[in-house]
């Protein structure tokens, strides 16, 4: 896939502060940069997101990861699953996201929201009432709504990514064990740059 808007400059401290937290700068915030105000709006929502606690923070990296999986976002299951070393989640587990309905690794509760990030990423969705009740028995109120926010910005993300044509930027290299494939494709599902 081919950037299909050339990246933006960003202001000198925004790129130190990005190198020096991530080690580069997201292309995403460099394409996005050409409207500040969307740019910022994003970055800000999302430093927002990272301080949501209701839900567990390794159902909403499953979430994140199962949600780029379907949508076809490599960017954003390359950060995910960096993200998911970084939050020391179990990266054996994380990197079986994209085959989660053929792996034995998942307990039924994070099956369940694998399940729901893909029901609210199809189009249309197909949530149905008994797998929302299921969650928000188990989760809780607060939880239910947080993971579900979270999802929906994930949806966002990726699409947005997608539709600009960004790709893996090697984050995930990082990590010491690769990402599965999808069911039905035969690579890996992120493929670093």
């Amino acid at each position: 896939m081919v950037i299909r808007v050339p990246k933006a400059e960003l202001p000198t401290e925004l790129r130190a502060d990005m190198i020096a937290r991530l080690g580069a700068v997201p292309e995403p915030v460099e394409v996005v940069w050409h409207s500040p105000k969307v740019a910022t709006s994003n970055l800000e929502f999302s430093a927002r997101l990272a301080e949501w606690d209701e839900a567990d923070a390794s159902l909403k990296s499953f979430a994140h990861i199962a949600v780029a999986a379907q949508v076809g976002c490599d960017w954003c299951l390359d950060v995910g699953y960096f993200q998911a070393q970084n939050q020391n989640l179990d990266l054996a587990r994380a990197s079986q996201v994209p085959r989660w309905r053929e792996s034995e690794v998942f307990t039924p509760l994070e099956r369940d929201v694998l399940e729901y990030a893909e029901a609210m990423t199809n189009t249309p969705p197909t949530v149905t009432d008994e797998l929302h009740a299921g969650l928000l028995g188990r989760l809780g109120p607060a939880a239910m709504v947080e993971l579900t926010a979270y999802i929906a910005f994930v949806n966002m993300a990726t699409r947005n990514n997608n539709a600009n044509g960004i790709s893996s930027q090697g984050f995930s290299d990082a990590c010491e064990i690769p990402p599965a494939a999808r069911p039905g494709t035969s690579s890996a599902v992120v493929s670093p740059t």
